[in-house]
């Protein structure tokens, strides 16, 4: 792993070489990531569907992510699992690929992590997995603009596969009774239940994630298995991100605490 001085002259050298500003951020308490400034980065989602799938899922030696993007979903799974966990993941857009190597690097993960470059549809692996995790661009082409920034532009649409696909690429490389967990807006909860039950889940979990205290729902989470029997939902209760003040939940400061950092300031008031 990098020391806080190597990160610092890597992120000053990737600067140097791509011609725009790079942020060194702190993913867990072990782990830290290089991002774009102006690029797609780390996210509320992404923490909670690493959450979320520590939470559903039983501790495992193995994992895939799916559209893994810069790394952090399978990154925060593998800081919360036991030690000598090994992570498979694919990414194919170029630059979020080229920051999931730096990544991996940095942390000094490479003999743990598997990084596949490449598109989900087409991944065919032999190995089975216990758990697959993944975090599906959210909108249709037809959604809205597609961002002239081809990061942002294949993080948020569905230019390579929507979420049955995702469903699909998961189903296909489950262990029997293994747990695929994801993330989708909420507004768009029911195609994602639709894409999940076509695909063979039968047992789904839904947890809806409320930004701040008497707002709606933003997005919510999915912890599903295919097992042979009745189609059976659980509904978990809301998970409220902040206070009607702006502050971390307590809800929040346990997610924090489960990947090492202490409470943040705002816990004192």
């Amino acid at each position: 792993m990098l020391t806080t001085e190597q990160f610092e002259a890597r992120r000053q050298e990737l600067e140097a070489e791509l011609g725009e500003p790079i942020t060194l951020d702190g993913l867990s308490a072990d782990f830290r990531i290089f991002q774009r400034k102006k690029g797609h980065r780390h996210s509320t989602d992404d923490l909670l569907t690493a959450w979320y799938a520590l939470e559903k899922s039983p501790p495992v030696m193995r994992a895939l992510d799916l559209g893994t993007g810069i790394g952090t979903v399978g990154l925060l799974v593998l800081a919360g699992m036991p030690e000598g966990m090994r992570l498979t993941c694919i990414e194919a857009q170029d630059v979020s690929f080229r920051f999931l190597g730096e990544n991996i690097r940095g942390n000094g993960l490479e003999a743990r992590v598997d990084a596949r470059h490449g598109d989900l549809r087409e991944l065919a692996l032999e190995e089975r997995f216990p758990l697959v995790t993944g975090s599906p661009p959210y909108f249709d082409v037809s959604a809205g603009i597609v961002p002239a920034d081809s990061q942002k532009a294949h993080a948020r649409f569905e230019l390579r596969g929507d979420i049955r696909d995702y469903a699909r690429a998961a189903r296909l490389h489950l262990e029997e009774q293994g747990l695929f967990v994801l993330c989708f807006p909420f507004a768009q909860k029911e195609r994602a239940l639709a894409a999940l039950r076509a695909e063979g889940f039968t047992r789904i979990a839904h947890r809806d994630v409320v930004p701040r205290e008497g707002l709606p729902a933003l997005f919510s989470v999915f912890s599903c298995r295919a097992v042979v029997g009745a189609p059976e939902e659980a509904w978990d209760e809301p998970f409220v991100v902040r206070n009607a003040d702006g502050t971390h939940t307590q809800a929040m400061h346990d997610v924090r605490a489960r990947f090492g950092w202490a409470p943040s300031r705002d816990h004192a008031r």
